[in-house]
């Protein structure tokens, strides 16, 4: 097997699998042989995702501030080798009110370790790999989205900490760090060209990512290649953070 493929049968569950960046990774994963549980919040972000139907692929609904939905549906899965968590939301201007903060962390941070310690049993068992997905912002801050800086902040050092509790288990956890994506999340910010321009003019490659741009790398992380790897963040910024 070369060192970029992964074996048959590998199962891999993308929460947050329906959004952008999430769809982005679930298909790359597909396009690897693998087989996809991709998740959405509820039924109509599984109707807004652009992934193409797969007999390889499985769309479900799974609210990550939920801790028994979070039980429930990882006790269901039966096997599991890859867990990637990409599930977010963001509130620009909104997030200094204090409801607002404490949702965006229940989603971006606390979600995330509900489905890394939901998962772990499996992951065990296969010794398998997480691969969460912080951000550029958890290095770099802005201005009006405090919760959300926060909460990728927290991601960051949740997969370093998580990376030497359970390296004993065989399971390994790394993240990834994308920058500017255009993404749905960010879609209102980017109708501004002045904003969009000031940005794209500080990235070194030039341009805005896609979010094919970012899913090779959460690929790569969960791969026998990145064998060993763990408690490493990729960023995918293209170049943003190294100036």
């Amino acid at each position: 097997m070369a060192a970029f493929d992964f074996p048959p049968g590998h199962r891999v569950l993308v929460v947050g699998g329906a959004g952008g960046i999430g769809s982005a990774i679930s298909a790359a994963f597909l396009d690897m042989g693998c087989s996809v549980i991709a998740t959405g919040v509820d039924e109509a972000a599984l109707s807004a995702s652009t992934l193409r139907p797969c007999e390889r692929l499985e769309l479900r609904t799974l609210d990550v501030t939920d801790d028994r939905a979070v039980a429930g549906f990882c006790a269901s899965l039966g096997s599991l080798h890859t867990l990637v968590n990409s599930a977010g939301i963001l509130a620009r201007f909104k997030e200094f009110e204090i409801d607002t903060f404490q949702r965006v962390l229940d989603v971006n941070l606390t979600g995330t370790f509900r489905l890394c310690n939901a998962c772990l049993p499996l992951l065990k068992a296969s010794g398998g790999s997480i691969v969460n997905v912080a951000s550029m912002n958890a290095y770099v801050a802005l201005p009006f989205i405090p919760a959300y800086c926060a909460s990728k902040g927290g991601v960051v050092m949740l997969t370093k900490s998580l990376a030497l509790a359970w390296a004993e288990h065989g399971v390994r956890v790394n993240a990834l760090a994308p920058g500017y994506v255009e993404t749905p999340i960010n879609a209102a910010g980017r109708q501004d060209p002045a904003h969009y321009e000031r940005i794209r003019s500080r990235i070194p490659l030039g341009r805005w990512a896609q979010p094919d741009d970012i899913s090779g790398s959460a690929v790569f992380l969960a791969s026998p290649a990145a064998g060993y790897l763990t408690g490493t963040v990729l960023a995918a910024d293209g170049g943003f953070l190294a100036g």
